[in-house]
């Protein structure tokens, strides 16, 4: 009888850690949460975008004469005044002919010269028709006057003598016009190949506009430039400006005179700065991921003192953050616990242990923080990054 019944006692016993084992193993448990609280800290909010340094007044200097610009002996950076002279421009060589082309210029000076041969003849041969034509007309006159000539045939000589007097002066413009002719000819074939250099005298010298720096040669080597081309820039590195394209959605945002943060540009502490132009034309930008974007350049100005950041240069990258809204004392919660619940957002309060879905208002967002103005104390414990598991009432952990 007692070892039934200490068998039964026995098979009892083991049915009920059984029981209680598979109840404690099937029960529900807590769900493991990130648990974040709600506090009071100052916030801000900001567009955050990849600017660049840039000279405020860039003067870009160019060739005024086509020729052969020397060797420029100065750098990039090197200091520079006014009107100091950075290029020498010496005019363009004459072209070499080869023998084809030489006979030909030097027939043409033959014929020059014959042209002015025949010229100083036809000037001759007017000049003796004129001076004919004046001795007569002094005959004609006083028989004129004594009644022995008519008037008509003193008409026609004196017609004739002005007709050669003007025949001359032609003809001695004709003989000016083919010596001129015979000059060029001359010259033409003269200034060819090596004997054809320009003389010192005759090189242009390039001032420079402003006193600076050069931020860049575009001619540096000796070579040949056209009226016109680009030589090289200058500008004052100790006035900078930023720009910084942004998203044109952002840029509806900022105004002129908004503050601005430039960070990470290679000093200990962030400069300061005013936005001083919103461009109003965009342009399109490709992203590092291959997204068309439009952006809006966004000129500022450096607030800080100078020698902040004197070592800074044009060109020289930064990171600008337009504070677009800021406060001291803002109730706020990490942006990853808020979910959208019908038209309201909405939390998880951790409560003694249980999750408890609770309504609030937020106000001012950045892309970690957000203000809650309604539904929350400072100092509660809310659920970060909730998934589909977790619902009002359901048991949590702190993981």
């Amino acid at each position: 009888m007692n070892t039934a019944w200490k068998r039964r006692f026995t098979w009892l016993a083991t049915a009920l850690a059984i029981s209680v084992a598979l109840i404690y193993g099937f029960r529900e448990q807590p769900r493991l949460v990130d648990v974040a609280a709600v506090i009071k800290a100052p916030m801000q909010v900001a567009v955050e975008q990849e600017g660049k340094t840039r000279v405020v007044d860039r003067f870009i200097v160019s060739a005024p004469i086509a020729g052969t610009a020397c060797r420029v002996d100065l750098d990039v950076g090197d200091r520079i005044d006014r009107d100091q002279s950075v290029v020498t421009i010496r005019p363009l060589q004459s072209q070499a002919l080869d023998p084809r082309r030489r006979a030909e210029a030097e027939a043409r000076v033959a014929a020059a010269k014959a042209t002015l041969q025949a010229a100083e003849q036809t000037a001759q041969s007017a000049r003796a028709e004129a001076g004919l034509a004046a001795k007569e007309l002094v005959r004609v006159r006083p028989l004129a006057r004594e009644g022995h000539v008519s008037a008509e045939s003193l008409d026609t000589t004196s017609s004739k003598a002005r007709s050669s007097e003007a025949a001359l002066r032609s003809a001695e413009f004709s003989v000016d016009v083919a010596r001129h002719e015979l000059t060029a000819a001359r010259t033409a074939l003269k200034y060819t190949g090596p004997e054809g250099r320009s003389l010192s005298g005759d090189a242009v010298q390039v001032l420079a506009p402003v006193s600076g720096r050069i931020l860049k040669i575009h001619q540096e080597c000796e070579g040949v430039v056209s009226a016109g081309q680009p030589l090289l820039e200058i500008g004052d590195t100790r006035s900078l400006e930023v720009e910084t394209d942004v998203l044109s959605a952002d840029a509806v945002r900022i105004r002129p005179g908004m503050q601005v943060l430039y960070e990470h540009w290679g000093g200990k502490e962030p400069l300061r700065g005013l936005v001083r132009r919103i461009e109003p034309v965009g342009f399109t930008k490709v992203s590092a991921l291959g997204v068309e974007e439009q952006r809006v350049l966004v000129i500022s100005d450096i607030t800080s003192d100078s020698t902040e950041w004197r070592d800074l240069g044009d060109g020289y990258r930064v990171e600008s953050r337009f504070i677009l809204w800021q406060a001291d004392d803002v109730l706020q919660i990490p942006a990853s616990a808020l979910f959208r619940l019908d038209d309201t957002w909405a939390v998880f309060v951790a409560d003694a242990g249980v999750a408890k879905r609770r309504i609030v208002i937020t106000g001012q967002r950045n892309g970690l923080s957000a203000e809650i103005l309604e539904g929350l104390n400072e100092g509660e414990s809310i659920i970060t990054h909730p998934d589909d598991s977790i619902e009002d009432g359901v048991a949590v952990k702190r993981r």
